[in-house]
């Protein structure tokens, strides 16, 4: 048993979170930082995993695939990715995350989707950053991936009875629980 978590012990609670409290979550992770782990598949089926620089607007992700890139390449033969966000902090007490599934869409410059996008990332943070003029924003290919599937993890939900583990999907009215344990050594 754990002195500073008893709450921590198994078994896990299993109790799903109301849908409106998950998203809330999900907005705060997509809040607390911009970097994540990009997942495609590569031509001989292979993952590639990248991090990149994102922003979001509610629960769509924008990002920059770099011209010529491995991940552009996966993404223009298979659109299906995966995206992983985790709070950067220590132990188990404090595990917040999530893992987003879905297709990515790659927008082509000037059109109205990716003028939207546009308005939704941090461009000029980003030029300034590298070093690069920031008078006006670069013109390549934007991403867009549309969550259909999203697996939140935070352990300290457990504290208060619910599930660490949920999973929310597009159109369904209230999230799963994926039941997790400790490895038995």
């Amino acid at each position: 048993m754990s002195i500073a978590h008893p709450w921590l012990e198994e078994p896990w609670p299993t109790k799903p979170l109301p849908n409106e409290l998950l998203l809330k979550k999900i907005e705060r992770i997509l809040t607390m930082t911009n970097i994540a782990y990009l997942g495609t598949v590569a031509k001989d089926g292979s993952p590639i995993v990248s991090p990149l620089e994102f922003y979001h607007d509610d629960l769509a992700i924008y990002f920059f695939p770099q011209p010529g890139s491995p991940k552009l390449k996966a993404m223009q033969r298979d659109p299906r990715v995966s995206l992983a966000i985790a709070n950067p902090m220590a132990g188990w007490a404090c595990i917040m995350g999530a893992q987003i599934f879905g297709p990515a869409t790659l927008m082509e410059p000037y059109t109205p989707e990716w003028e939207h996008g546009m308005s939704c990332f941090k461009w000029v943070g980003s030029k300034f950053e590298m070093g690069k003029p920031y008078d006006k924003p670069p013109a390549g290919i934007l991403a867009r991936l549309d969550p259909e599937r999203i697996v939140y993890t935070e352990h300290l939900m457990r504290k208060e009875g619910y599930a660490p583990r949920q999973v929310w999907r597009k159109g369904a009215s209230e999230p799963k629980v994926t039941q997790g344990a400790y490895v038995k050594q």
